[in-house]
C-alpha cells in the first residue's frame, strides 16, 4: 500500500479503463503528491455510473493521475490546471504519449484560471497542495464563477483531520481515509428556487 509521498518521483500507473496499466512519469517536484492507487480505485468505483461522457476539471492537477484515470474510463474531456511548469510539461508529455487528445493542460494558478471564462463541468477534482489551504477559496470560485453543472460531482482530497469548509449545498456522498488523507465525493444540490 503506497501513500502519495511514496509514489513520487518515478512512475505511477493508471488502474482502469482503456489506458489500464499505462505508466505516468512523475517529476521530482516539491509538494507533488500523486493520489494513491488504492484511493483512485475506490474513487472511480464510486464514479463508475457517471464518468462516461462527463466533462471534467482537474484543478491543481499535479501528475494528472485523477484526470487521466477519468479519460481512461470514458470521460468526454478533461481540463488540467497546474501552476508548476515542470509538472505541467510532464503531464503534457504523458497525455501525448498515451494519445489522450481529450485532455488539455493550462499552466496557471488555479485561482487565476477560475477567473477566466467558465465551462461547466459534471466532475471536478479539487486536490490542492495541503500547505496552501486552498479548498474553501477554490470552492467559492467554482460556485460563483459558473464552473459547475447543477448536479455536479466534486472530489475533495484533504488532510484527515479537519475537513475543509465547503459550500453548504455540496452534499457528502461518500468518504474514506488513507493514512493522513481524507478523500470525499460531494454532489452539488442547489436549493429549488
Amino acid at each position: 500500500m503506497s501513500s502519495r509521498r511514496d509514489a513520487s518521483p518515478g512512475r505511477i500507473r493508471i488502474i482502469g479503463g482503456s489506458l489500464r496499466n499505462s505508466r505516468l512519469d512523475v517529476p521530482d517536484s516539491p509538494g507533488l503528491r500523486p493520489t494513491a492507487e488504492r484511493v483512485r480505485e475506490t474513487l472511480f468505483n464510486w464514479l463508475a455510473p457517471m464518468i462516461e461522457g462527463a466533462r471534467c476539471l482537474d484543478l491543481c492537477a499535479g501528475t494528472g493521475a485523477l484526470g487521466i484515470e477519468a479519460l481512461s474510463r470514458g470521460a468526454a474531456g478533461v481540463q488540467f490546471v497546474e501552476r508548476d511548469a515542470r509538472a505541467a510539461q510532464a503531464l503534457r508529455d504523458n497525455l501525448m504519449r498515451l494519445k489522450a487528445s481529450a485532455g488539455q493542460v493550462s499552466v496557471q494558478d488555479a485561482a487565476q484560471f477560475l477567473q477566466g471564462a467558465p465551462q461547466q463541468n459534471e466532475l471536478v477534482f479539487l486536490d490542492p497542495p495541503f500547505a496552501l489551504q486552498l479548498w474553501s477559496p477554490l470552492a467559492r470560485q467554482l460556485e460563483q464563477g459558473g464552473w459547475l453543472t447543477a448536479r455536479a460531482w466534486i472530489y475533495v482530497e484533504s488532510p484527515r483531520h479537519g475537513p475543509p469548509e465547503l459550500p453548504a449545498h455540496w452534499q457528502l456522498h461518500r468518504e474514506g481515509h488513507a493514512g493522513e488523507v481524507r478523500f470525499a465525493l460531494y454532489r452539488r444540490a442547489l436549493p429549488l428556487s
